[in-house]
């Protein structure tokens, strides 16, 4: 039998405070509820997988940052030092890192939540041709599935991915303006830090090489979504997929996640209903993206550094809905009725 939003409610409203009286909190916890179609939702264990790729077409200047920041990013998560683990450990949030595409690779040793999986040294350019080939797309797909898969066979309830890679605000964009049918300039913004002069030279881009992939979409849509994709991207994707089909609660970070969540709804459908946004991007396609989704974001705060940084942020939010419906008391035990 199917729990839905008015049963929810319905449960909600008999607890032992006034009706809807804790506002966006119930809205949540109606979220996390259907996803996990209990009454008693759990939020724990919880895991985020950190996957890291680059990207050629930082080679056309679309990115404020040189791809070798990067591997220099990957090191300080390795070293517990970036604000990803930071905010993990505030969290009590497992984390992995899984580089699957950088340039450069991590320096040896590699401590033991750190696995270098690497399918080739970056993508090809997308602005001159296909990011990657289906083949590619496929392996990424599959190392984030088998990440999902790991993680649902530990017993964690609530799984998170997040991103590293130099440039990848590029590939977010192209798939957005591709899946959710929004114009080059709602779906480009500034990424890490891009001016005016570079943000319109990245929207010509995206412009282009989206009217390139378009027209096959609709017979080959994987071949499509690969030529503007990024290999964490892909893996995300898969990664999203796989927790899904396996009943596992998914909670997105920002606009490069949603990117990701696009893609495994396209081409697994369904995949959205086991998701919950974790807040809105600074990146102006982020609203259109999530609104496909049919998701509403817990947090409107303006962040935009990746890392799964938003969600973990998020994380006490949910602990907090998943407490009202399992812990709090009927009015009628209340009143000893």
């Amino acid at each position: 039998m199917t729990l839905t939003s008015t049963d929810i409610h319905t449960h909600l409203d008999s607890l032992a405070k006034p009706q809807g009286s804790l506002g966006q909190l119930e809205q949540l916890a109606v979220r996390l509820a259907e996803a996990q179609q209990s009454l008693a939702p759990v939020t724990r264990p919880r895991g985020i997988i950190l996957f890291a790729g680059d990207h050629g077409v930082v080679e056309s200047g679309v990115s404020a940052w040189p791809s070798a920041v990067t591997t220099a990013m990957m090191q300080t998560i390795a070293q517990g030092r970036a604000s990803s683990n930071a905010l993990a450990r505030a969290a009590g949030c497992d984390l992995r890192l899984v580089d699957i595409g950088s340039i450069t690779p991590l320096a040896r040793p590699l401590p033991e939540f750190v696995t270098d999986r690497r399918l080739a040294a970056g993508t090809q350019n997308l602005a001159l041709g296909p990011a990657m080939t289906v083949a590619q797309f496929d392996a990424a797909w599959a190392i984030g599935a088998e990440e999902a898969r790991q993680l649902v066979a530990q017993n964690y309830r609530l799984l998170l991915a997040g991103e590293m890679g130099i440039g990848n605000t590029t590939p977010a964009a192209c798939l957005n303006m591709l899946l959710c049918n929004t114009d080059a300039a709602v779906s480009t913004g500034s990424g890490a830090g891009a001016d005016d002069a570079m943000r319109a030279h990245k929207q010509a881009i995206v412009a282009a090489v989206v009217a390139r992939e378009k027209p096959g979409l609709e017979n080959d849509p994987k071949a499509a979504i690969a030529a503007l994709c990024g290999f964490e991207i892909a893996a995300m994707a898969g990664f999203y997929a796989a927790a899904a089909q396996a009943g596992a609660t998914i909670l997105l970070d920002g606009y490069v996640t949603t990117a990701a969540a696009l893609i495994a709804e396209r081409l697994m459908p369904g995949s959205a209903q086991r998701m919950i946004a974790a807040h809105l991007s600074a990146e102006p396609g982020h609203r259109a993206a999530l609104d496909a989704l049919g998701l509403v974001p817990i947090l409107e705060w303006q962040m935009r550094l990746g890392e799964g940084s938003g969600a973990l942020v998020a994380l006490p939010l949910l602990d907090a809905a998943a407490a009202l419906l399992g812990e709090v008391a009927t009015l009628a035990e209340v009143m000893g009725k």
